[in-house]
């Protein structure tokens, strides 16, 4: 498991319909924000590569995206408070601070365990949506059980099964898996294009092309099954009447509820 956070103790109701609203109060601050979804562009784009090549298992390539979306919630965590984030998201559970800064921190931290829990269990869905407004942006990290929805792409991974290598039908299996795999990373490789379209670089669009955006995204897997899908979504643009001067939390939005009803219609347990 990438890094040594130990289990943040809560049963996730930190997360349950709660979303992070960051202001963007000027194009400096559209410029990191753009750039933080740059990366995570770029973090798909190299993950197709992996899938793509033959002298990569699914297994690495899963485990260095759990590393390189874990080390993005750790940078996040240390802007919000500091080396000590741990410290700060358990005094905020035991009821010692109530505070901005330790329900930020509380909310980033079990979203970043539950990341890493995802590389040694299975059958749960990461399924985060993203948001852009005129003057702020909102990350809604989310958790879900089972291992795909119903638009996922779907691939094996020979790795993670239990084949009789005397088997008859292993080649064939091996085979198929690859297929499936190169025709992930193809649609991976798009849907980073997906990111770079909706989040555009203000330096280089007008501020009416770029003031609404979003992405919702959904990967998991069950045994030796793994899954991807992201698309766009149509942020709201009654959902905030005020803005704000810094990061805060907010409910979730009705963005989120629609995204759930169409991805995962029949699971109840999301947070």
């Amino acid at each position: 498991m990438p890094g040594n956070e130990g289990r943040f103790d809560d049963d996730g109701e930190i997360l349950h319909r709660h979303a992070v609203r960051t202001p963007l109060p000027d194009e400096e601050a559209e410029r990191v924000f753009h750039e933080n979804m740059m990366a995570v562009a770029d973090a798909r784009e190299r993950k197709a590569d992996l899938l793509a090549s033959q002298q990569v298992s699914v297994a690495e390539a899963y485990e260095r995206e759990v590393e390189s979306v874990a080390a993005t919630f750790r940078r996040r965590l240390r802007r919000v408070a500091g080396d000590d984030y741990e410290a700060v998201a358990r005094a905020y559970r035991r009821g010692e601070r109530d505070d901005r800064i330790g329900r930020l921190t509380a909310y980033y931290i079990e979203g970043l365990w539950r990341i890493q829990e995802r590389s040694t269990i299975a059958n749960t869905l990461f399924f985060p949506l993203i948001l852009r407004y005129p003057d702020s942006f909102t990350i809604n990290l989310r958790f879900a059980s089972g291992c795909a929805t119903p638009e996922s792409v779907r691939y094996e991974s020979p790795q993670h099964a239990s084949v009789d290598p005397e088997e008859d039908f292993v080649q064939q299996y091996h085979d198929d898996s690859r297929y499936e795999q190169e025709r992930a990373a193809e649609y991976i490789r798009e849907t980073a294009q997906v990111i770079r379209d909706e989040f555009p670089a203000p330096d280089e669009t007008s501020f009416s092309e770029r003031k609404y955006g979003g992405v919702v995204s959904a990967g998991g897997r069950r045994g030796p099954q793994f899954s991807e899908v992201l698309t766009s979504v149509t942020p709201d643009p009654d959902r905030f009447s005020e803005s704000v001067t810094e990061s805060v939390l907010v409910p979730a939005g009705k963005e989120a509820e629609r995204t759930r009803r169409r991805f995962i219609p029949d699971v109840e347990d999301v947070v």
